[in-house]
């Protein structure tokens, strides 16, 4: 079902999952915390995809690098010279916009003027800081505005104590940062965000190969998450917007309330970034070739995502609203393996003789399960609520339970219940949940 932009925004307020960073001093721009529901729900869009890429793998292997880099990397990236956004300004309101982004070239979206804006400046998106207790610009520094250098620069250090061979990736996942001119669209476009990246190093001739799997095997991950094929599209990049490094591009597009958006791009990097690096330090970063006596610069596939955003959109497409009995129920449809809470233990009552089982019970589910337990209105709430978080299974003790040691385990998405000896109960789960 299409959805309003604004009432996932408010779901994910209402229920937990985000929050505006700063909210109590007003907030702050384009920064947001995720809530307890929230940090579930990204910490398992995380958890997959490094169990895809990595766990799944034997020609894969993780890193973690450092937020701040030597300031050499970035000039040998190109990211000093070249990582920029055209920016234009209001003279009649002074706001400030991307010029690539405009609606019309000539009209501010602020205040409606026309033929206001100045000539477009290039903003450099890095942030910069300082290290030690002197600013100057020989202590200069900058948080980094994507985890992929990180990985080139650990190239040779990873291949020498992994003993890899070509072909394979290394992947990370890591905070990155970007001084936007105009973010927005809620959690899409922030200036703080999470990558999920992956350089896949291969030989230069079987780089076209490589380019095509990954773009097959990235498709097959989301739609593997339950996202709908019809609210993903693949689209290839024009030879004017592809980056200075690539050979190729395609960006993985969903099809968010303002329309299609990227939540990955699967590049052809082909050996750009190590030689760059090869250039600026004097290292040797070449492959040797056991098999055939070769030596030779790897060319590499990329397939970047965020997280931030990738999170967003499970969020979206997992929505879904039904008329159950004359009344609206409002369900989040989540891959069970992306749900914040996998099981949700409900006593019929606040009575202790409820209580103490259902309590006891959720102990029990807790190793083996996200689990929550609620006590708090009725029953029938309880269902909604869960619902509306995603929970696939609710577990009720009632009144019975007393006499026959069973309770009902409600499916989240057919509302089909079951009758479940309590010392089943974890294995019945199990079974269904992975």
């Amino acid at each position: 079902m299409s959805i309003d932009f604004d009432t996932i925004v408010n779901l994910a307020k209402k229920r937990g999952f985000v929050f505006q960073s700063s909210e109590i001093y007003g907030g702050l721009r384009s920064a947001y915390d995720y809530g307890p529901l929230g940090v579930e729900l990204l910490r398992n869009v995380k958890e997959q995809w490094w169990h895809s890429m990595v766990r799944m793998r034997d020609d894969v292997v993780g890193i973690d690098s450092a937020i701040i880099q030597s300031p050499s990397v970035w000039e040998a990236s190109g990211h000093l010279a070249s990582f920029t956004d055209p920016l234009v300004e209001c003279t009649n309101c002074n706001n400030r916009f991307r010029e690539d982004k405009l609606d019309d070239p000539d009209q501010c979206p602020s205040c409606g003027k026309r033929g206001t804006f100045t000539e477009a400046k290039n903003f450099n998106l890095m942030f910069k800081t300082h290290m030690g207790p002197v600013e100057s610009p020989d202590n200069a520094v900058y948080l980094r505005p994507e985890t992929a250098q990180g990985i080139f620069i650990n190239f040779e250090n990873v291949r020498r104590t992994s003993r890899m061979k070509l072909p394979f990736g290394i992947a990370q996942i890591g905070k990155s940062f970007r001084n936007e001119i105009t973010p927005g669209q809620f959690v899409f476009r922030t200036r703080e965000f999470e990558q999920m990246e992956m350089e896949f190093f291969c030989r230069p001739e079987e780089a076209d190969e490589w380019f095509e799997y990954w773009i097959e095997e990235r498709k097959r991950w989301y739609v593997d998450l339950g996202m709908s094929e019809d609210n993903v599209r693949f689209r290839e990049h024009d030879q004017d917007e592809l980056s200075h490094y690539s050979a190729g591009t395609f960006d993985v597009d969903y099809r968010f309330p303002w329309g299609f958006d990227e939540l990955e791009g699967i590049a052809n990097r082909t050996d750009f970034d190590l030689k760059a690096h090869m250039e600026r330090s004097g290292k040797d970063l070449t492959y040797f070739d056991q098999e055939s006596g070769e030596r030779f610069v790897p060319y590499v596939i990329e397939p970047a995502a965020g997280a931030t955003r990738t999170t967003f959109a499970f969020l979206l497409d997992a929505y879904d609203q039904e008329e159950v009995r004359g009344d609206t129920r409002t369900v989040l449809r989540l891959d069970k393996r992306l749900s914040p809470i996998k099981v949700a233990v409900l006593p019929l009552s606040k009575k202790p003789q409820l209580t103490e089982i259902s309590t006891r019970l959720a102990q029990d589910l807790r190793p083996l399960f996200p689990v929550e337990h609620d006590v708090t209105q009725a029953i029938g709430r309880r269902y909604r609520r869960q619902d509306e978080i995603g929970t696939p299974y609710c577990v009720t003790v009632d009144f019975d339970t007393l006499d026959d040691q069973a309770v009902t385990v409600r499916d989240r998405d057919t509302m089909d219940q079951d009758r479940v000896s309590m010392d089943k109960v974890a294995a019945y789960l199990r079974d269904r949940l992975g």
